[in-house]
């Protein structure tokens, strides 16, 4: 059905898309300035977590695989480590 790299992608983004849309929220309800104008930003946080959270998990889920890793990279680290 699907592939493994599919699965992961998937997976990945939904776990993206709830800690973006947290860093969102957080700000919005608990800056008083911010909190007026909820109900343009909430939405607004809701569409940026929803258009950065595949892009963050194309950076991630590449990592998750052992077999793009030689021992080498593992030492060396990358952009997420």
């Amino acid at each position: 059905m699907f592939s493994t790299h599919i699965w992961l992608m998937i997976a990945c983004t939904l776990v993206a898309n709830a800690v973006l849309f947290g860093f969102g929220i957080v700000p919005v309800l608990a800056i008083p300035a911010l909190a007026e104008h909820a109900n343009y930003l909430i939405p607004a946080v809701v569409v940026a977590a929803l258009v950065l959270a595949p892009i963050a998990a194309s950076f991630i889920v590449p990592r998750m695989r052992l077999r793009n890793h030689t021992r080498q990279e593992w030492k060396r680290g990358d952009l997420i480590s």
